[in-house]
């Protein structure tokens, strides 16, 4: 029993190593732990692309905020 959860353990960090490459070929700056949530995300029946266009969004507010940030200082 222990062997078999060693080999599903083992499967799905190389799963996650596997989509982690794909992530920093495509540029999408997602670490680890955001691509580990994406995919669980993704698991649970959210949309791909909704969840795409979220985090687009998520990106676009953080550098309007860094930027009025920096034009206040």
């Amino acid at each position: 029993m222990a062997s078999a959860a060693n080999t599903n353990l083992n499967a799905v960090r190389e799963t996650m190593d596997v989509l982690l490459e794909i992530s920093r070929l495509l540029n999408t700056g997602l670490d680890m732990e955001s691509l580990s949530i994406c995919v669980r995300l993704c698991e649970q029946g959210i949309n791909p692309e909704a969840l795409s266009a979220v985090i687009k969004e998520l990106r676009k507010a953080s550098e309007t905020l860094k930027a009025s940030e920096n034009c206040t200082n």
